[in-house]
């Protein structure tokens, strides 16, 4: 499953420009917690989110006084920065972490975790905004029915990447649980088969007796 199944291509955006009272107003009247900040050109250039917003409005941390203050101030330049921001512009996260259409959710989902952020706007070749995606988004991604994961295991990995017979395998889903049994060309391609159907969104477990010449093997993996 790729990025452009799951983005929102509707997004609410801003300029550096705008004022923070005005990306406030927008995140209340949109119902959502973050947005994309863009030039004149449609390029991403930062994200503004609630958490920015309340740098402002908490003020920088308390900074020690008298000759020796300097040796004791422990607040980050950055902070400092959001709390006397005036702007998207000088209060947003710069550079924006993206991802365009065509990367897997999977790697979506990865590049979240990794950075600890809850969106990601989606960019074209050019750097252009095309949509975003939330946490929400993969969440619902997990809530795939079975035939859809099936489905996604048969077209895309097996047809799509390993150019296999998708009757050389058979493939049993049962709440996300997904046993795969078979035979392919080489050890390879059952190691490839693994490794994406693993990452498929809405798999919970993968148990696959898929063999290849001159000897096969037993696996069990359970995605965490």
């Amino acid at each position: 499953m790729k990025v452009s199944d799951l983005m929102t291509t509707e997004v609410v955006t801003t300029t550096p420009a705008a004022s923070l009272k005005e990306v406030a107003r927008a995140l209340v009247e949109h119902g959502i917690t973050g947005m994309p900040v863009c030039d004149d050109a449609g390029e991403v250039v930062g994200v503004i989110s609630e958490g920015d917003i309340l740098y402002k409005e908490g003020g920088p941390s308390e900074r020690h006084h008298g000759p020796l203050g300097w040796l004791l101030d422990t607040t980050p330049d950055w902070e400092l920065e959001k709390a006397h921001a005036r702007t998207a512009g000088e209060a947003m996260t710069a550079p924006a972490i993206t991802v365009t259409p065509i990367e897997s959710a999977a790697r979506a989902a990865r590049l979240m975790t990794e950075n600890g952020v809850n969106r990601l706007p989606v960019v074209a070749m050019n750097g252009r905004l095309v949509g975003i995606l939330t946490r929400t988004d993969l969440i619902r991604a997990f809530l795939r029915t079975d035939e859809e994961i099936a489905a996604e295991i048969r077209d895309d990995v097996l047809e799509r990447v390993l150019w296999a017979d998708p009757g050389s395998i058979e493939i049993v889903v049962r709440d996300g649980e997904v046993d795969l049994s078979g035979r392919l060309q080489n050890e390879t391609e059952v190691q490839v088969l693994e490794k994406l159907v693993a990452k498929i969104p809405g798999v919970v477990t993968l148990r696959s007796t898929v063999t290849a010449p001159p000897a096969g093997r037993v696996r069990e993996k359970t995605r965490p």
